[in-house]
Parts: structure tokens; sequence; C-alpha cells
């Protein structure tokens, strides 16, 4: 099946970042059941070739499925301290492992036992995005947690700072916004793209992930938003339905089934395509956020603002 000029077979990945490059891939949800944690482990998991790769679970442990699905704990969120420099041996032992068909990819989540008090994780995705770069991870795949359009739409309201808008400004960011091939998910996908159009979010950049909750064809519904959306997004891509994700996630990843391995690495394939012709191939060097600790010195350079999607000096 084809949604945006993406053909849902591809050949595995085995395409190789820049050294200094990073890119990072929002996974954002477009309503509930969205998929949106699944399509982010597949994403970590089809770029195991690309560079070493993260997953940032961004959500609160009791809501997550992340700690279910690692192969190797890590000391978890917990031993990364919050408000003070940190180094790369911190971060590094505090990422999870998962593996897949390609190789291995680390998760930073929280694994504290279900009784201990809720983390308190950060809200600012520079925050997250910095912890990345501590790590020194090429490919970072951010599996957020909030209602993206109800976000747009209190922060458009209310003249604050959206999470939405925060992550896709950060640099070399291409967003992957997830919704059901349901009739529900496809009214809630339109919503979340209406609201993103109005606050002039890049569109231009952006993949959109149709993930499929069961066997047999989409709807009609689905069909013709997906048609829609091929003049307003970078790329529509399906994500067809697996009996092992709906029996064990993204556990045992290296069981994936063949569609959704290709569905995958077309997704992979269709983000790659949205940061070339962004940045240009290849992809520039990243610069390193502030408050690195370094070998050298305490805190790396400051890294001053910069526009949206738009890479540091």
């Amino acid at each position: 099946m084809q949604f945006g000029g993406v053909l849902a077979k591809k050949s595995p990945v085995a395409v190789t970042l820049p050294a200094q490059s990073r890119l990072l891939l929002p996974v954002l949800g477009a309503g509930g059941g969205s998929g949106r944690s699944t399509t982010a482990g597949l994403l970590a998991c089809s770029m195991t070739s690309m560079g070493a790769g993260v997953v940032l679970d961004t959500a609160p442990r009791l809501t997550s499925p992340w700690p279910f699905w690692t192969d190797t704990a890590g000391s978890g969120l917990a031993s990364v301290p919050p408000d003070q420099p940190f180094s790369r041996s911190q971060v590094l032992a505090a990422a999870s492992r998962c593996r897949g068909p390609g190789g291995e990819w680390g998760v930073l989540t929280d694994h504290q036992e279900w009784n201990r008090g809720p983390l308190p994780l950060p809200s600012d995705p520079a925050a997250w995005h910095q912890l990345a770069a501590g790590g020194g991870w090429q490919t970072v795949v951010a599996d957020t947690s909030h209602p993206v359009a109800h976000d747009i739409v209190t922060a458009r309201t209310q003249h604050q700072p959206g999470l939405t808008a925060a992550w896709c400004s950060l640099p070399y960011a291409v967003p992957v916004l997830c919704a059901p091939t349901t009739g529900p998910g496809v009214a809630a996908l339109q919503t979340a793209i209406k609201a993103a159009s109005a606050e002039g979010l890049p569109l231009q950049r952006m993949v959109v992930a149709l993930t499929s909750p069961g066997e047999g064809r989409p709807p009609a519904s689905v069909k013709a938003a997906a048609t829609m959306l091929q003049s307003q997004v970078s790329a529509v891509v399906t994500v067809p339905f697996d009996t092992h994700i709906r029996s064990h996630g993204l556990a045992q990843a290296s069981r994936l089934g063949r569609r959704t391995t290709e569905a995958g690495a077309a997704l992979v394939a269709a983000v790659l395509a949205s940061a070339h012709r962004t940045w240009g191939d290849p992809l520039p060097a990243a610069a390193t956020p502030a408050g690195l600790l370094t070998t050298t010195s305490v805190s790396a350079r400051t890294v001053p603002p910069v526009p949206e999607g738009v890479p540091t000096p």
C-alpha cells in the first residue's frame, strides 16, 4: 500500500550519519491509542545502522511501556542529576538497552519500582535534547506524551510556549505524528494537522505514521484522509498490524514481522528524505548544548537560541 508517495515495502536502512551530526525525531500522538510508543520503538529499531541511537521516554513511569520493553536495564533516569552538569558516563550508564534485528539502541526511562514516588521529569524539550547530546547519541527518538492538538490550542489561546512547537523547533528535528487507521483516529489526526497549520508548525517537515490496530484493509475514510494529507506533510507511511506487537509490544524486537520491519525502513527513509531536503545531504554537524560536562571543562559552550529547525553554528 502506498500513502503520501512512500511505499510500505522498503529495504532495510543501511545509511550512516556523519560522525558529528544528530537527527531528532519527536514522535507525537494525535490522540489516544495512536501507536506512538510503538512507532518510536520501530524507528529506533530501524535506525541502528545509522549510528548510536536512543529513545527518550518522556512519559511518567506508570503510564509508560518502556520499562517493560527493554532487554537490559540501566540505572535509569533517576541516576542522572536534574540540577547539575552531568558526564557522558553517567548518561550512558543510565540508559537501558533494547535489541533488534539490526543491532542495539538505548532507552532513557525510569526503572524505579511502581510504589516509589513519581520522578520529576523535565518538561522543557531542550532539556531532553541536552541529555541526548550528553550521551553522544546521533539518532534520538523522543517518545512524547502530551496531547498535540490540546497543547497547540492551549498555547495559542493562553499566549504561552507549547510543547509541540518547542519539540519541532529543536535543531535537526523531524516530527513524526501518529494516528490509528480508524475513523476516530483520522478525525483526531485531521484536527491535530489543522491546529499545527494554524500555528505555523513545520508540516512540510512532518512525517505521518498511520498505525493499524487490527487485520484487514483500512476504512475508505482513512484512505481519503491519507490522500488529502499528501500535499500538506512530507510523507505518510502505514505501519501494519503485527501480532507480536499486540502480545509483547516492542519487547523481543528481533521477532517483529517482515511487513513491520519493512514499514520501519519506510518510516526511516521518509524521515531521512525530509531531513535532507531541509538541511542538505550529508547533514551538518550538530552543536553541543550548554551544561554538558566534558573532559576538558565543567560545562560546554552556551548554545544561543535558534530559529525553528535551524542548526546552531
